[in-house]
């Protein structure tokens, strides 16, 4: 499996010419959908989902049962929930944002597992109960604090991590951010730049 970091909280998959890309929000590039054979979207912010972008995609999107998405037609998935996209199976985890500050109203986030290896968490530090390949884990949020995206990769235990939503932090923030994770994790912690791929 090829796996493609974009910008902010957007990853492409593919194997075997299917292409599945999750959370292509209004921060990401356009390329990232090119010949996407399906959508899976974690929550309704839109550093997560750009719906017009979406709307003319004409391929099957796939976000939580509860989001709130005008505008544009999705499949709702629910936690616990089974399916497949794009030729990959997916497993739906959690159910809600991270707590956000001053009791602001969380909304509906699911993680999704992939093919039993690849796990994008959302805007969530949910740990999934099955073992972990490769995680996808937040780099920053105005919802978290780098202790805690250390302790998620300890507590997920992946064989490697890469960093996702992490378009709000300069150079000198990501350095730091990109150093403790490979400092306090032993879990093959490696920084993909957006466009780079494994």
């Amino acid at each position: 499996m090829r796996i493609t970091k974009y910008t902010h909280a957007c990853v492409r998959l593919e194997h075997e010419g299917r292409v599945l890309v999750i959370d292509p929000g209004t921060w990401s590039e356009p390329r990232a959908l090119t010949g996407a054979d399906a959508v899976l979207v974690t929550h309704e912010h839109a550093d997560h989902i750009d719906v017009l972008r979406l709307a003319g995609l004409g391929v099957p999107v796939h976000a939580p049962a509860d989001a709130d998405i005008a505008g544009l037609r999705v499949t709702g998935v629910s936690s616990g929930e089974e399916f497949t996209a794009a030729g990959f199976r997916v497993r739906a985890v959690g159910g809600r944002h991270a707590f956000i500050y001053g009791g602001q109203p969380d909304c509906a986030n699911l993680g999704y597992v992939i093919d039993e290896a690849v796990y994008h968490p959302g805007d969530s530090l949910h740990v999934p109960e099955q073992p972990i390949e490769t995680l996808l884990v937040p780099a920053q949020g105005s919802w978290m604090r780098t202790a805690e995206a250390i302790d998620f990769v300890k507590a997920v235990a992946p064989r490697r991590a890469f960093a996702i939503h992490d378009a709000q932090i300069n150079d000198r923030g990501l350095s730091s951010v990109n150093g403790w994770l490979a400092q306090e994790t032993d879990h093959g912690y490696r920084y993909l730049a957006p466009g780079e791929s494994l």
